[in-house]
């Protein structure tokens, strides 16, 4: 068992436009934008950061703004839903505020005695707020969203799989265990873990697989300490027989990724070094920041990127 695994790092999704995205979290959700970076791949595309004050890992919901991507078709192999954590009380101020701002799919639910505040992002991707007692971890302070109604980070996030089995070993060898079922989902979650330390598996037997696209969860992310427990945790899952990539630095962390048996990309990410290596605390995602090797295309980047009003 990966010992190593606290809970999520961070979750990687698909966009359509860069500052309906950007509007979206730092102003409707009263994220912070910690990094405003590019895609290592693709540089011509953005690669935006929002979590709390310093982005710290569990907190961290990033995007790719592709220009003219279709919007994605839901399905099994994906992740079907995001969870934030927010205080149970706060979650009747974030009804009224999502109601206000037009906001998509609003509708309230409980699951394993929580209850969720559910809705859909500009992409139709789909979130819920939950309401979490004792959640320590202290929202952002600086957004439009007072620290008491704030998000703390994730909950967790929902896999949506036609066979719960190979990823439910799957994760029962990344630290978690079983806490719960209720009807087609099955609850597992970390013991002691970083508050981000939940997945739920909704079992959808003979449903079509899902479509990426706007709106889609590109990879989840779970966090290590470090480098060096990073790569015991590569070794113990190439030991399984997963194919794992080797350490990728991702400049604000490092990175390696493998696909999971019901066809989500995992990633293990490192809690170091962390956005500020390259910024000051206080000014986290105001200007644009380039990985080393497409430094030299900052000035057409400049010019091609979509300028975004914070």
């Amino acid at each position: 068992m990966l010992k190593q695994i606290k809970g999520l790092h961070h979750v990687t999704s698909m966009a359509a436009d860069a500052q309906v995205n950007n509007s979206f979290f730092t102003h409707t959700l009263g994220l912070r934008r910690v990094k405003k970076t590019v895609n290592f791949d693709a540089p011509d595309v953005y690669h935006l950061y929002y979590g709390d004050e310093i982005g710290t890992p569990g907190t961290v919901m990033t995007y790719f703004p592709f220009p003219h991507i279709a919007r994605r078709r839901s399905g099994t192999g994906e992740v079907g839903e995001t969870q934030f954590a927010v205080a149970p009380e706060a979650l009747a101020y974030w009804k009224e505020r999502l109601d206000k701002a037009g906001v998509a799919g609003l509708g309230e639910t409980e699951l394993f005695g929580e209850k969720h505040l559910r809705f859909q992002g500009p992409d139709g991707d789909n979130f819920s707020l939950v309401g979490i007692a004792g959640d320590k971890r202290v929202p952002f302070a600086g957004g439009p969203v007072p620290s008491a109604e704030g998000v703390h980070g994730f909950r967790g996030v929902t896999l949506r799989l036609r066979d719960e089995g190979a990823t439910g070993e799957l994760l029962t060898f990344m630290n978690y265990e079983v806490v719960g079922k209720q009807g087609a989902v099955t609850r597992y979650a970390v013991p002691g873990g970083n508050g981000a330390d939940v997945v739920d598996i909704e079992t959808v037997p003979g449903s079509e697989g899902a479509r990426q696209g706007a709106g889609s969860v590109h990879h989840v992310a779970f966090a290590v300490d470090d480098k060096a427990a990073q790569a015991e945790v590569r070794k113990a899952l190439m030991d399984t027989g997963y194919q794992v990539t080797p350490q990728i630095d991702r400049d604000y962390f490092w990175a390696i990724y493998f696909r999971a048996p019901g066809g989500v990309l995992f990633e293990i990410a490192t809690n170091e070094p962390g956005f500020a290596r390259d910024e000051d605390t206080a000014h986290l995602g105001e200007t644009l920041k380039l990985p080393h090797q497409h430094a030299h295309l900052r000035a057409q980047l400049e010019r091609i990127l979509p300028p975004i009003q914070n």
